[in-house]
């Protein structure tokens, strides 16, 4: 098992927007972020606390055109983020699964940290990508952000909407299952010796 500090920090310019980000894969939870979009930002505190990851973001764009490129973006980096502090992944639990429910939201996510990135996401309800949540998060950034999570940071990644209504809960339950299931996969397990699979290399 690996002693090594699990820690990584990126940066990201572009025309588009700017990305400064910090993660701890051992913190508890604490965060410190502003992407310069409001309610992605309650879904990284989310993420972070809920993950047991420490996660400083600072992050701004051209929000006034769409907040798609600062997500896109931050997403970006996060996945970039999480695959360096990995490392060889030596220790890991590797797979995490969660149930997460958020008053009538139920969200199921599944995670294994494969080294082969792969998104499946359904279950949400006719035209959520289309709602404006707070007024400028629309929902098909849920679904963006861990598409870049996801590619990034080479994660083989199942989100399911089980049951739910209101758009700020489908999203955040979610983030939030999706939280739950990265914190049991890159968990280090004392019952694993080396790297948790048989081809030797994730």
């Amino acid at each position: 098992m690996t002693s090594s500090a699990r820690t990584a920090s990126r940066t990201r310019t572009t025309s588009e927007s700017s990305v400064e980000l910090h993660v701890d894969l051992d913190g508890t939870g604490t965060s410190r972020i502003d992407t310069s979009v409001p309610f992605f930002d309650h879904l990284l505190t989310a993420f972070a606390k809920h993950s047991l990851t420490d996660l400083t973001v600072r992050a701004s764009g051209d929000t006034d055109i769409d907040v798609h490129h600062t997500v896109e973006d931050v997403s970006i980096v996060l996945g970039q983020a999480i695959g360096e502090a990995l490392g060889d992944k030596s220790g890991i639990s590797r797979y995490g699964d969660a149930l997460v429910p958020l008053d009538e939201a139920l969200a199921q996510a599944v995670v294994d940290i494969s080294g082969r990135p792969y998104l499946v996401h359904d279950g949400e309800p006719a035209g959520f990508e289309f709602h404006l949540i707070g007024g400028h998060f629309t929902g098909s950034m849920v679904r963006h952000s861990f598409e870049a999570i996801t590619f990034h940071a080479a994660l083989t990644t199942h989100v399911r909407l089980v049951s739910g209504r209101d758009p700020h809960h489908i999203a955040e339950a979610e983030f939030k299952a999706f939280a739950r299931a990265f914190r049991q996969a890159k968990a280090l397990d004392p019952l694993v010796s080396g790297i948790p699979s048989t081809k030797g290399a994730l």
